[in-house]
């Protein structure tokens, strides 16, 4: 029997490895350049496609300012949650961007005679009076954002000579009806709006 001495066995253990791939790291490097190149592309066309869309709403008034004597008038609701977005009332994708209202937060809103007052953490408030109001529904899509039937709070406004629709959710999506219900009393819509579920005017 032949026995093979140590440096012949590490001669073929050796010659049995093979050796490790190399990294191309100037490969990867470029890669990944060139990925940071295509995000940031697509969002300079976003920014542009969002601004180009505000300078063509930018006939759309200032929004109205709460009232200073708001909080003396009995609450009649109230409501924490998220605000979607806002579009021009029955096309459920053309969205809002002119005064931030195209810019999604967090939102509190109280509904009294006076009117609707929306605050919006991060983003600008703003005030609806009591006439401006015309009706609100329950949906499940707005601007492109879609949640489960009826999860939506639509009230449509009218601002200047355009109507709008805007999408709230409550963190307790059960008040929905209630605002419907209140909203539509308000602005006097209730017998011309019946309150069931709808997907929106235009759809």
């Amino acid at each position: 029997m032949t026995t093979l001495n140590p440096s012949y066995q590490l001669y073929r253990l050796a010659a049995d490895q093979k050796s490790a791939e190399v990294t191309d790291w100037s490969a990867r490097i470029s890669w990944v350049l060139a990925l940071v190149v295509l995000i940031a592309f697509v969002y300079w066309l976003m920014r542009q496609g969002w601004k180009w869309r505000g300078s063509l709403q930018s006939g759309l008034p200032e929004l109205a300012t709460t009232p200073s004597d708001f909080t003396d008038g009995e609450k009649l609701l109230t409501l924490t949650g998220r605000y979607h977005a806002s579009t021009t009332a029955g096309q459920w994708l053309d969205r809002i961007v002119a005064h931030g209202l195209g810019t999604r937060s967090r939102v509190e809103m109280t509904l009294t005679e006076q009117g609707l007052d929306v605050v919006r953490p991060g983003a600008a408030d703003f005030f609806v009076p009591a006439a401006a109001l015309r009706e609100a529904r329950l949906d499940k899509a707005l601007a492109g954002k879609v949640l489960p039937e009826g999860g939506l709070l639509v009230i449509t406004w009218a601002h200047g000579d355009q109507l709008i629709d805007s999408g709230f959710r409550s963190d307790h999506a059960a008040e929905h009806q209630a605002w419907v219900e209140a909203v539509n009393h308000l602005g006097g819509t209730a017998a011309d709006h019946p309150t069931s579920t709808t997907e929106g005017t235009a759809r």
